[in-house]
């Protein structure tokens, strides 16, 4: 190897040794333990520890690192103290996961690290959204992100890369090319010569680098960030290096050829480096065999200690309140100017008041800018808040979820508009993998609002027309806001800007523009959990949102001689099944109206709860009407039979009669 040192001191030289040697000795240990059963899984580095630490070096201990499950170098080289990482690898309390998540599975905002997700792909637009808020806030950082070569067939990153283009973001792509994806060998990953070649495609430089080669790791990357940090843009590293054992110690390694192993074990880093800094005169047997006692010593040290700790108890509350993190409400009181508006104005004005409050708030959405978004919402926004907080994205749902979230690590506030809630699909994996599940798994906030336009009644058809809340009800972490009048959006959009939490906002597009209301001017909150009782009365229970509220209250309207509760639910998740139950236990009869079809909706989980809670005060059988199970179609015709509106007629009818 060329170990051409430049400007590299011996005492950095050294730095850099003993920084590789200890990932690679505490490798060695778990190894044994993990033959041993007192560990359970292991992704092995070992002959990849150069890049992790030689990019960790570069970069400043203040800026954020975005590490893979190989990476065991930009751990140990932050400073994370052992007994720490040992826990998390046992899955004890003292790990940064509590015994939630295993390996390498978390992150840490006191080292700046942040962890990766078993889909790899989301978290490099995490590391574009890190990387927008060190661009906006004027600080001058670069974000290092790893992956592997297989996980560059991934979407994400396309969109990753694009997106950092497209917004000149100082990213640091690190793709580790090890030779294979678990047992999928380069050839058939990719067709390019080299994974650099990716980068011209999006128009932002690339560089190969020798992975094993720990003097041109740290001299290339320290170039390269001093660089971004002046002239913020994105880079493309590829790192040429090899894994030595299997993609995980159980699938070990029969499938790589008996000479490729031989080859790169010839090129082990460390012990080319040792045999380098021997022969240079900076390193000496005994200073080896010292910083080797040294880091054995820790590593009993600290591995004594984690095995000390006793296993993880299991506390349903605990459980159960980690999920999401804490938010103090704060019920801010409207005055008493109103204005006659409709439901489009009212989000637009919660938006705008929002945007004034939190300096700190972004929103990111195709078309929104200039153009004021399909439904014209943020029009006018780019003049009042600038492009930089108003931003036009490429048609890139995935990677602006994920963008979103790294903004929210960085310190900031967001809301991505999905231009209609049918696109949402493809930004599906984010959603319900990183945001729902990050605070749960290490503490961390995912402060986003996802805006959905949404629902039938508009001759859209099947991909413009969808009421999909029942995709998001059922997974833990995730808040779900269904508005249907004015006053409720603009309260509710407000308080879920404030909350900490991730939340999925659905906006009725049919409301838009034909419901109007007196909606104070000033900015105010509204509780989320919390329904609406619209109209009163003790022979039956309506229970609805959205769109079905107001079919609900045109029926009650044409037939006044029906005594009806209507609830407004408002409130998706959390769910207030307290009013929920006081009027089933007050009226004995329950029918429950959903705009989305009607299995797997959240009217059978209402209906499943009224009947655990409720049974003995019911006089009939509780009734769902929902939409047709079939896609929404086009044509009028088709549209109003497959919406529920006319069956809902039919079936309180039915369940008044029973």
């Amino acid at each position: 190897m060329d170990y051409s040192k430049g400007e590299i001191s011996k005492e950095k030289q050294l730095e850099l040794y003993k920084a590789m040697l200890k990932p690679r000795m505490i490798e060695e240990k778990m190894l044994i333990l993990l033959r041993q059963g007192k560990i359970s899984k292991w992704f092995s580095g070992i002959g990849q520890e150069a890049i992790s630490v030689g990019v960790t070096k570069a970069l400043t201990k203040d800026e954020y690192i975005l590490p893979m499950h190989r990476n065991l170098g930009v751990f140990t080289t932050r400073d994370i103290p052992l007994f720490r990482l040992f826990a998390q690898w046992q899955g004890k309390k003292s790990g940064f996961t509590k015994g939630r998540d295993r390996s390498f599975h978390f992150g840490t905002q006191e080292y700046n690290i942040v962890g990766m997700i078993s889909h790899l792909g989301p978290q490099l637009g995490v590391a574009d959204g890190i990387a927008l808020a060190d661009l906006l806030k004027k600080r001058e950082k670069v974000t290092a992100v790893f992956t592997g070569e297989g996980a560059t067939s991934e979407g994400d990153f396309h969109e990753a890369l694009n997106v950092a283009a497209v917004w000149s973001l100082p990213v640091l792509f690190c793709v580790e090319n090890n030779g294979y994806g678990l047992s999928t060998p380069i050839q058939e990953q990719f067709k390019c010569k080299d994974i650099a070649d990716k980068g011209i495609g999006y128009g932002i430089e690339a560089h190969i680098i020798d992975g094993n080669n720990i003097l041109e790791v740290f001299q290339k990357v320290s170039d390269l960030v001093k660089s971004m940090r002046k002239t913020p843009r994105p880079v493309l590293l590829e790192f040429k290096t090899f894994r030595m054992r299997g993609h995980e110690e159980a699938s070990g390694t029969k499938y790589v050829p008996k000479r490729l192993l031989e080859e790169w074990a010839a090129k082990d880093p460390i012990e080319n480096y040792v045999a380098y800094l021997h022969e240079e005169g900076i390193l000496s047997e005994s200073l080896e065999v010292e910083y080797k006692k040294e880091i054995i010593h820790e590593i009993d040290r600290e591995l004594k200690k984690a095995f000390e700790e006793e296993k993880v108890d299991f506390d349903e509350t605990i459980e159960l309140s980690d999920v999401y993190k804490k938010f103090v409400y704060q019920d801010i009181k409207p005055n008493h100017i109103t204005k006659n508006i409709r439901l489009v104005d009212a989000i637009s004005e919660a938006l705008k008041q929002s945007m004034e409050k939190h300096e700190d708030l972004v929103i990111m959405g195709q078309d929104i800018a200039d153009y004021g978004g399909v439904f014209k919402i943020t029009e006018g926004f780019t003049d009042l808040f600038g492009e930089s907080r108003v931003r036009n994205t490429p048609i890139c749902e995935s990677a602006i979820v994920s963008a979103a979230m790294g903004l929210s690590i960085n310190g900031m506030k967001a809301i991505v508009e999905m231009q209609f809630a049918d696109f949402v699909s493809s930004g599906f994996n984010p959603i319900v993998n990183y945001l729902a599940k990050v605070h749960y798994r290490w503490d961390e906030k995912a402060d986003v609002v996802i805006r959905m336009p949404c629902g039938a009644g508009v001759g859209a058809g099947p991909f413009h027309s969808q009421t999909n809340e029942a995709w998001f009800t059922k997974i833990p972490g995730l808040k779900v806001i269904y508005p249907a009048f004015p006053y409720d959006a603009k309260g509710l959009l407000n308080t879920a800007i404030n909350d900490p939490n991730p939340v999925l906002f659905f906006e009725h597009k049919a409301l838009y523009r034909s419901i109007y209301q007196e909606v104070p001017s000033s900015y105010y909150t509204l509780p989320f959990g919390q329904a609406a009782l619209l109209k009163e009365g003790d022979e039956i229970s309506i229970v609805s949102y959205g769109a079905g509220i107001h079919w609900a209250l045109e029926f009650l309207e044409k037939n006044s001689h029906i005594k009806a509760d209507l609830l407004d639910l408002r409130s998706l998740c959390p769910l207030d099944t307290v009013s929920i139950f006081n009027s089933v236990k007050k009226t004995g009869r329950l029918i429950i109206l959903q705009e989305d079809t009607m299995f797997g909706g959240i009217g059978s989980d209402i209906s499943a709860l009224v009947m655990e809670h409720c049974f003995e005060y019911l006089d009939a059988p509780v009734k769902r009407v929902g939409s047709l199970e079939t896609p929404v179609p086009f044509a009028k015709s088709l549209e109003n039979g497959f919406l529920p509106k006319q069956r809902f007629h039919k079936a309180i009818i039915e369940i008044l009669s029973y």
